[in-house]
């Protein structure tokens, strides 16, 4: 039985229609549309991020999200929706500091200063 459906799902994801690839740094995002048995049409969005680890080598980690017919219009409305407030709000600049080269995440001194200041030195005598 376990083997019919993963047999089953070899063969949908054999039926790849369109693809379309988008890189983004150390992500990937496939967009496929794709057939199933009785030939209609769903789209798999996958992303595909690389992990390099001590030794050199490396892996990805997949998260693949299916989206049928029935779905396309309210999933591009929120996506719509949600791409627009993030733009209206924080504009189209990335200010994520992961995102920068060369970030080199510095500490203000006044901030060392308020931990400092945060701590109360208390003679044992004084108990």
């Amino acid at each position: 039985m376990i083997e019919r459906i993963m047999r089953e799902n070899d063969m949908l994801e054999k039926e790849e229609i369109f693809s379309k690839v988008l890189r983004a740094g150390r992500r990937t995002y496939f967009f496929d549309v794709r057939a199933t048995k009785a030939d209609d049409y769903y789209i798999t969005i996958t992303e595909s991020k690389k992990f390099t680890e001590e030794d050199g080598s490396f892996h990805f980690k997949k998260h693949k999200i299916y989206l049928y017919k029935e779905d396309f219009s309210a999933f591009s409305e929120i996506l719509e929706e949600m791409t627009s407030y993030v733009l209206n709000h924080k504009g189209e600049e990335v200010i994520s500091e992961r995102h920068q080269k060369d970030f080199k995440k510095e500490y203000s001194s006044e901030k060392t200063e308020s931990q400092r200041s945060s701590f109360t030195d208390i003679d044992f005598d004084d108990i």
